[in-house]
Formats: structure tokens, C-alpha cells, sequence
């Protein structure tokens, strides 16, 4: 007699050799395959990853802006974000403080607090701008109601709050991505978890501080990257969920 669930059992076991398989490519072989800086091809030599003071890995690089000093200014004022003091950050990248820091208010509910720092990396880029890096990361008090202060781990999302917050604003012409650190469930930054997707998000800015007519334009991802984050976004989602 066959075993109830027999071949439902037997799916759902190579399936999940199958996941596996995919999980140690990963973080093997599969990195040279969805590596990709087509739209800004002068960022494949930086770091992905900024220190701490102490020379600890810090936050890890995954958003980027194109165009000058005041085009971002003005951006992200038009954003809602505040600008805050870079001299004050606790992070350096390739040995140098921030050139720029911002954040958001507290949101009422959670408490969370959104911030970005940004270095300037190419004096002119690709698309013949100006180029910058920066790690956007969010935090919240831990427990709630409390004083302490810790990371957020979906590092995924205060990037993509960000990137929207631009768009919203009508400050940004185009918004691509370009390989970041690549994949990452247990990352530390500064002895703190957190995971990501591994990608840096580009916005194009307005030039001189002009309002976009529309949303940005959308510059998809090689497919291969695009199937590997739609992937990663049902890891992350069940990874914070666990």
C-alpha cells in the first residue's frame, strides 16, 4: 500500500534540495554571474561595505545618487529628509567621513527613524555627473518605548523608502541598480544583524534642481538579477517573519 503523502513528499523533498542547491550557489558561483555596473561601470573596484571608527564592517553600501552637491540639496529638502551633521557619524568609507548625512523624524507609531550617509565617489560618472554612494539604514528603539536605539535589519527597506521618497518628490529623472555587496542574510554592521539583497540603488537626480514631469524612469536589472532579488525578497520576507 502507498504510502499517504508518498509523491506530495517526495516534491516537496527535492524541492527543497533544489533551494538548497540554489542557496550554496549563492554564495558560490552564481555572484559572477548576476555581478552587473552596466549603467555606472566606474563603481566595480569600491568597497561595498563602509567601517566603523574602530575599523569594524559597518553599514553596507546600497544607494547612489547622481549629480552635484546642490541637485541633491535641494532633492532631498524635497524629499522631507533634514540634513544632519556628517561630522558626527560614526561610520567612514575608503577612510573618509561623510561628505553628506540625512534623516527623517521619528514615525509616530514605531518610533523608526530613517538616516543616509553619502560620500562622493566620481567626480564625473558614466552619465557625466557626479557620483555618490551613500548607506541608508534605519532604526527604532528596542524594546519599544525605550531609549536604546538599534538597526532595523531590513536594510532592504530604508533604502527603498528612500529611492521613493525621491520619487515621490519628483526629484529624480531615472533610478537603475548596480551589484552592492551582494546577498546577504546574517550580515553585521557595527556587531548588529541585518540582510539585504546586496544591491545598490541609483537615482538620477533632476538636473538643477528642476521637478520631474513624472515618475522616474525604471532601467530594469539584467534578468537574471531580477529573478535572483525576487527570490531574495521571499527569503527576506520569511527571514523577518521567523
Amino acid at each position: 500500500m502507498a504510502t499517504p503523502g508518498g509523491p506530495a513528499r517526495r516534491v516537496w523533498h527535492w524541492a527543497l534540495l533544489a533551494f538548497l542547491a540554489w542557496l550554496a550557489l549563492a554564495y558560490a558561483m552564481a555572484p559572477r554571474l548576476w555581478t552587473h555596473h552596466g549603467e555606472q561601470p566606474g563603481l566595480r573596484p569600491l568597497p561595498r561595505v563602509a567601517s566603523t571608527l574602530q575599523g569594524r564592517p559597518g553599514d553596507p553600501i546600497d544607494v547612489g545618487l547622481v549629480g552635484t552637491r546642490e541637485e541633491i540639496l535641494h532633492a532631498m529638502a524635497a524629499a522631507g529628509w533634514q540634513a544632519g551633521d556628517p561630522a558626527t557619524a560614526r561610520l567612514v568609507y575608503a577612510g573618509r567621513l561623510p561628505d553628506l548625512a540625512f534623516e527623517t523624524g521619528e514615525q509616530a507609531e514605531t518610533g523608526r527613524r530613517d538616516r543616509v550617509l553619502l560620500w562622493k565617489v566620481l567626480d564625473i560618472g558614466a552619465e557625466r555627473r557626479p557620483v555618490w554612494l551613500g548607506a541608508a539604514t534605519a532604526d527604532r528603539p528596542d524594546p519599544p518605548g525605550s531609549a536604546t536605539r538599534r538597526l532595523d535589519p531590513d536594510i532592504d527597506a530604508a533604502r527603498d523608502r528612500l529611492i521613493a521618497d525621491l520619487d515621490d518628490a519628483r526629484a529624480l529623472a531615472a533610478i537603475y541598480q548596480v551589484t552592492g555587496l551582494g546577498p546577504t542574510l546574517f550580515g553585521s554592521a557595527g556587531g548588529e544583524r541585518y540582510r539585504s539583497d546586496g544591491e545598490i540603488h541609483v537615482g538620477r537626480l533632476a538636473v538643477r534642481g528642476t521637478r520631474a514631469e513624472g515618475p522616474a524612469l525604471l532601467i530594469a536589472p539584467p534578468p537574471l538579477v531580477g529573478l535572483k532579488d525576487r527570490l531574495w525578497r521571499v527569503i527576506g520576507d520569511r527571514a523577518g517573519g521567523s
